[in-house]
């Protein structure tokens, strides 16, 4: 006996042009539907602040004003978090744009943080007045008890973008 598939009547009855359709549409939204398991969403802003960094991590006395240096990354050789200064034409994470001096005395992280986040808040809103500060924050690396102890009194104050690298340097020009 002949099988019912073979037969023309059987193969008109059961044919349904669209289902090929269909098949594609479902196999499309299931890629799709994966796409965005995987899909990183855009970073968020950072907002880094006075707990950041500290005078004590490594390769950070290193850097001048002006200067421009990543965010700290672990190091196997220091066994540590270390900062490494980058030619800001390159593009970095930071720009040391100035230091302030705290005032002598026993160590209070809390005044010393506070001192240098106005300090440090003042000559960026001198340094960047209007749309240059746009995209811009500011951080101060504050000292440590140790390095107070050790005579240190300096914070430093730094620029960056909370939404990626600087392009390079941000300082403004003289003159402007």
């Amino acid at each position: 006996m002949a099988s019912p598939i073979g037969h023309p009547a059987f193969r008109a009855a059961t044919y349904v042009p669209w289902v090929p359709v269909f098949r594609w549409v479902g196999i499309a939204a299931s890629a799709l539907a994966l796409g965005t398991l995987f899909a990183t969403p855009p970073d968020a802003p950072v907002k880094k602040t006075d707990a950041f960094l500290t005078a004590e991590t490594t390769g950070l006395l290193s850097i001048e004003a002006t200067e421009c240096f990543d965010d700290p990354e672990y190091d196997p050789m220091a066994d540590d978090r270390v900062v490494v200064y980058i030619p800001c034409e390159e593009g970095a994470d930071n720009q040391a744009y100035g230091f302030v001096y705290a005032p002598e005395g026993t160590f209070d992280r809390t005044a010393v943080a506070t001192f240098a986040a106005a300090r440090c808040g003042q000559a960026f809103d001198k340094l960047w007045r209007g749309a240059s500060a746009e995209g811009l924050d500011f951080y101060p690396v504050l000292p440590t008890a140790e390095t107070w102890a050790d005579g240190d009194r300096v914070a430093m104050c730094v620029v960056y973008r909370p939404t990626g690298r600087l392009p390079g340097s941000v300082l403004p020009l003289a003159g402007r």
